[in-house]
């Protein structure tokens, strides 16, 4: 017989991890985002190929994408708010992989016949085939964004308990997935389609979303039979307190007992839905019921107490200083080659996962709200070296140049507008002013601004990561069950807003001797972010934020925030 209080074996221990709802949510993340990574660099690439080297069908496809986010974001959230849990997960992962199964499929068709259909009806089978690639990609996108949100900030924290450390360790240990992914899925997916072709790039991606969908449905499944409480969601258990709470007032206002007055209630209530439902069913009701609810959702994340802290994280996305296109665009401006810019891109990499490492060890110490001021002054120092960058030998920052003097000469000349954007995201070999000037100066010296900027933007990373796990999860522990899911869609728009205006600044001067400006400008932002987050937190803790306390004051005046006045 076995003993209950016996001490586990070293297998047990194992297997139970192994088998555990939270391992099974790390493997279903991976599946996930794997497939996520090969996708969103595999279909910028295909556009790119498609369109014949221009990046017009990528930038319509980035704009498309951000937009409907901005726009649906609150919308989305509230969808994951109204259905139950594992309803919103597996419908969400069916259309997700289902629509990059189909536009895998739809673009193999399109690389295969692409001479074929580009004489049908002048072109316009082959462009209304753009089109369609852009839009049910988009809807992958945004089933990605619900899917998102219901695993990472509602189903993580219901597993995690009322455990804070747990939970820390966890969305830790989600961005450490989300680290090795960004690099390792486009490498994979990269050196396909180098040794073999864009046809068969195509068909692995579609094939592995097929494999994936059927894993990851499993383990969602498994989650949800190991974790009880995620079959109930708090607007369920109000309603059911609100009911029982309700008969008993009503029996004793009019002396009948609990069973005689069971039925009149019901009446009551169907008769008040009886005189409702004809204003609500009418069709101009129904029409701008999602009108009522983007608004409903703005209006509850501005009455959040996390609301500066969430505002402060999206101001962060307003930057270059980041390992975008743009940001690679003008290292190849400035001399720097592929292998460099793949070490540089790894040790962004290495520095994201130091930050997350550092996030659940500096919260242990000094409690959450500390940890994301202290990230956020870490993240600023470093990117102080950018700043030094803008003015450092090399640099090709001229304020006697206009900024917008490369727009308006290509808007106005012959010049196209993809070739403006091209300007920055590419190495124009042709021009003799893009390539480094090694000529002029010292190899050393010509490649001290470009260094400082990247040492800044590695250097930054730490601290980024570590103050976006920190909102994070001051979101997920102040915001109240029932509303999760639209706080959570309304800061994913505002993380799409600022995004879209980083994308404008550089259209409107996207010449590489404006971009210290640019540069400039991003640090602002982000200076003005963690302002934001710095009135949060002195709100939060006072005068307390600067002192250190003992891990059992922490807990209590930190990781245990009081629940926020919702609308």
């Amino acid at each position: 017989m076995d003993n209950p209080g016996a001490k586990k074996t070293c297998c047990e221990s194992i297997r139970d991890f192994f088998t555990s709802a939270k391992f099974l949510i790390y493997m279903g993340h991976a599946l996930s985002t794997w497939g996520d990574r090969m996708w969103n660099f595999a279909v910028a690439v295909f556009l790119v190929e498609l369109y014949g080297n221009s990046l017009l069908l990528t930038a319509v496809y980035g704009l498309v994408v951000a937009g409907s986010v901005l726009l649906l974001g609150a919308i989305i959230g509230d969808w994951v708010d109204r259905n139950p849990r594992l309803k919103v997960a597996q419908t969400s992962l069916l259309v997700q992989n289902s629509c990059v199964i189909v536009c895998g499929i739809l673009l193999m068709l399109v690389f295969h016949f692409k001479e074929q259909l580009a004489d049908l009806y002048n072109g316009w089978i082959l462009t209304s085939c753009y089109i369609l690639v852009i839009t049910i990609a988009n809807i992958a996108n945004l089933a990605s964004t619900a899917m998102s949100i219901t695993i990472q900030r509602d189903w993580v924290v219901v597993v995690a308990g009322q455990d804070s450390s747990k939970l820390a360790d966890m969305n830790a240990t989600v961005r450490i997935i989300d680290q090795l992914t960004n690099i390792l899925a486009p490498m994979l997916v990269g050196q396909i389609m180098a040794f073999g072709s864009h046809f068969i790039g195509c068909g692995f991606i579609s094939g592995w979303n097929l494999c994936s969908m059927c894993v990851e449905y499993a383990l969602l499944w498994k989650v949800y039979q190991k974790t009880p409480a995620l079959a109930v969601k708090a607007g369920q258990k109000e309603q059911q307190q609100e009911l029982k709470q309700l008969s008993p007032t009503k029996d004793l206002e009019n002396g009948q007992s609990p069973e005689e007055s069971s039925q009149p209630l019901m009446n009551e209530t169907s008769v008040v839905a009886k005189s409702d439902s004809p204003k609500k069913h009418s069709c101009c009701y129904q029409m701008t019921e999602p009108l009522r609810t983007l608004k409903a959702g703005w209006v509850a994340y501005y009455n959040q107490n996390i609301f500066f802290a969430g505002m402060s994280l999206a101001f962060l996305y307003m930057t270059v200083l980041g390992f975008d296109c743009i940001t690679t665009g003008y290292a190849y401006t400035q001399g720097l080659n592929g292998s460099v810019l793949s070490l540089l891109m790894g040790a962004s990499a290495i520095s994201g996962i130091c930050g997350t490492v550092a996030f659940t060890w500096v919260r242990k110490k000094c409690g959450l709200i500390r940890t994301g001021f202290i990230s956020g002054m870490a993240q600023l120092s470093c990117l102080m070296l950018c700043v030094i960058s803008v003015f450092a030998p090399g640099s090709p920052f001229d304020l006697s140049v206009s900024p917008f003097q490369d727009l308006y000469t290509h808007l106005i000349g012959e010049t196209t507008l993809p070739e403006a954007v091209h300007s920055l995201t590419s190495l124009n070999t042709t021009t003799p002013t893009t390539a480094a000037p090694t000529e002029e100066m010292p190899p050393l010296q010509s490649y001290m601004s470009v260094s400082l900027l990247f040492a800044g933007v590695i250097a930054a990373r730490v601290g980024l990561w570590s103050f976006d796990l920190t909102v994070t999860q001051l979101i997920q522990e102040n915001v109240i069950e029932s509303e999760r899911g639209v706080i959570n869609g309304v800061q994913n728009s505002m993380n799409y807003l600022l995004d879209l205006l980083h994308f404008i600044m550089v259209i409107l001067a996207p010449n590489p001797e404006a971009f210290g400006l640019l540069v400039i400008i991003s640090v602002s932002f982000v200076a003005m972010g963690h302002m934001m987050y710095f009135r949060f937190a002195f709100r939060s803790l006072g005068s307390r934020l600067f002192l250190c306390c003992s891990p059992e004051q922490k807990v209590e005046a930190v990781d245990s925030p009081s629940l926020p006045t919702t609308v």
